[in-house]
C-alpha cells in the first residue's frame, strides 16, 4: 500500500482525484440529470420527448426574457469593457496619487450584498418625486417617470446597478493585465515621440488582449445569467409586462414558482447552450483557439 502511495505513477491522478470527483458530482452529473428531466413531465411523471423545447420556440414570455437578457448582456458589454480599461490605465499612470484609496472606493461596492444593493436602487428609481432619480431630473425641469413600470427606464436602471458594482472589478482585472507589460516598452516609445494616447492605443491595448477576452467570457455569462439584480429591483419576479424577466428569471418561475421541473430544465439547457456557443464563437473570433493550435 505505502509503495503505492508513493509511486510516481499513481501520484498524479490522487492529487487529480478530488477536482475529477468535484466535476462529476456537481457538474456533470446535475446536466445529465437535467437532460433527463428536460424530456419529462415530472408532476405527471410522463416522458414527453421534445415537447418541453417545441413550447419553448412558441412561449412568448420566454422569448421576452432572451431578449431582456441578451439586451442586459449587451448592455453590460459596451459599458464594462472600454470604461474600466480607459479608468485601470488612469490608475497605472504615474500621474495618480494614491492610487490604492481609489482601488479599494472601486472594488468597494463588489462587496455590498445584491440585496442591498437591489434595494437601494429601487428606492433611487422610485415612482415619487422626492426619489433621487427624479429629484436629478426634476433640476432640469422634468416630470418625474416611473422608472421601473417603462421598458427603457427599468433597462436603464439595471445598466447603473451593473455599472455600480462591476467597474471596480473589472478596473482591477485590466490594472493586473497593465502591471504585468513591462515598463521599458513604454519608455522607448516615449522616447520615440510617442503620446500617452498612441502608448495606450499601440502599446496598452494590444497587449490587454488576454485580459480583455478574459473579462469579455465572464461578462457574456454574467449577462445572460442575471437574476438576482433585477428580482431585488422589482421586488420580486413579476415586474410589469415582463419588462424585468430575464432568462433565469423564467427558469425560477417555472422550476420554483410553478413546479414545471421538466420544463426549467429545458429552459436551462437552452441558456446552458446558448452561452457556451456565444463564447465559443468570441473566442473564435479573437483568435485565442488559433494561438493555441500555434
Amino acid at each position: 500500500m505505502k509503495k503505492l502511495l508513493y509511486s510516481k505513477k499513481v501520484a498524479p491522478y490522487v492529487f487529480v482525484l478530488p477536482f475529477v470527483i468535484t466535476v462529476l458530482l456537481f457538474w456533470i452529473y446535475p446536466i445529465a440529470n437535467g437532460v433527463l428531466l428536460s424530456f419529462q413531465d415530472v408532476l405527471k411523471k410522463e416522458w414527453v420527448g421534445f415537447k418541453n423545447y417545441e413550447r419553448l420556440m412558441t412561449d412568448k414570455i420566454f422569448l421576452k426574457s432572451v431578449y431582456n437578457s441578451v439586451r442586459y448582456m449587451v448592455g453590460t458589454l459596451v459599458l464594462l469593457i472600454p470604461f474600466p480599461m480607459l479608468f485601470a490605465s488612469l490608475l497605472n499612470s504615474k500621474l495618480m496619487k494614491k492610487p490604492g484609496f481609489f482601488k479599494s472606493i472601486y472594488f468597494l461596492p463588489a462587496l455590498t450584498s445584491v440585496v442591498v444593493a437591489g434595494t437601494i436602487f429601487r428606492l433611487i428609481f422610485g415612482e415619487m418625486g422626492t426619489s433621487l432619480a427624479n429629484q436629478v431630473i426634476g433640476i432640469f425641469g422634468m416630470e418625474p417617470i416611473k422608472w421601473l413600470k417603462n421598458e427603457w427606464t427599468g433597462y436603464f436602471a439595471l445598466l447603473c446597478i451593473a455599472c455600480w458594482r462591476w467597474t471596480g472589478v473589472n478596473i482591477l482585472y485590466f490594472l493586473a493585465g497593465l502591471q504585468s507589460i513591462p515598463g521599458d516598452i513604454y519608455e522607448a516609445a516615449s522616447i520615440d515621440g510617442a503620446s500617452k494616447w498612441q502608448q495606450f492605443t499601440k502599446i496598452s491595448f494590444p497587449l490587454l488582449k488576454p485580459t480583455t477576452v478574459y473579462v469579455l467570457t465572464i461578462s457574456i455569462y454574467a449577462g445572460l445569467s442575471m437574476f438576482l439584480e433585477s428580482f431585488m429591483l422589482w421586488k420580486g419576479n413579476n415586474s410589469p409586462q415582463n419588462i424585468g424577466l430575464t432568462i433565469v428569471g423564467y427558469l425560477y418561475r417555472q422550476g420554483i414558482e410553478k413546479r414545471a421541473l421538466g420544463y426549467a430544465c429545458a429552459v436551462g439547457l437552452v441558456l446552458l447552450v446558448v452561452v457556451m456557443v456565444i463564447n465559443l464563437i468570441q473566442l473564435k473570433a479573437t483568435g485565442t483557439f488559433d494561438k493555441e493550435e500555434r
